[in-house]
């Protein structure tokens, strides 16, 4: 997939610095090829809790946020997001005291 459609993708105006950055994000994110098409079908999956996959501003990251309302909600956003980590064999590593992931990368 191309850059573009990635950032058009995950809600990103295409400019030099948001290339750049998703140029670091890929090459910081292992078998990313593997990721990346699962990764737009989570974001997509996650519109509707509120919730979406963004790089992260403060490591070369893509971040999964959980932003849904009320804590079963909350929950049940954190158990779609593990249970596509695990069926995928993606690592994560969560952000203490957020409901927030970094996607680390494939297994």
């Amino acid at each position: 997939m191309q850059k573009q459609a990635i950032l058009t993708q995950l809600g990103y105006s295409v400019t030099p610095n948001a290339e750049a950055q998703l140029e670091r994000v890929i090459n910081n994110t292992v078998g990313f090829e593997h990721v990346e098409k699962h990764l737009i079908a989570l974001h997509d999956a996650l519109k509707a809790h509120h919730s979406f996959v963004a790089l992260s501003s403060n490591k070369d990251y893509f971040k999964i946020k959980n932003e849904a309302a009320g804590a079963e909600l909350v929950d049940e956003v954190n158990e779609m997001i593990t249970k596509w980590a695990a069926k995928y064999k993606i690592t994560l590593e969560k952000v203490p005291n957020k409901n927030t992931y970094y996607v680390i990368g494939y297994k």
